[in-house]
């Protein structure tokens, strides 16, 4: 599995990073194991998954974590998750 993760601002990407997962896990697992790689990598707490984003994510492999997903406040748009390969 590979998820890509894009941070924007202003409409502008300003980060992205990629995860690699070829372990025998859930998508599910993998997922919240990679999102929580990239919330080190790029120094984020983890953002809490809404309703809403959970149906996104559900419907197009692609969700957006906003302002409302962290407790802290962030200095971008959004931070993007993205499945761009399954296994």
């Amino acid at each position: 599995m590979r998820i890509w993760f894009k941070m924007w601002k202003n409409n502008h990407m300003i980060k992205d990073a990629t995860v690699e997962d070829e372990r025998e896990e859930t998508r599910t697992h993998k997922v919240f194991d990679a999102l929580e790689k990239i919330c080190y990598e790029f120094d984020l707490g983890k953002p809490i998954w809404l309703d809403a984003t959970i149906a996104e994510f559900k419907r197009h492999a692609k969700a957006r974590f906003t302002q409302d997903c962290f407790m802290e406040p962030i200095d971008f748009d959004y931070l993007e998750i993205h499945v761009i390969e399954e296994d």
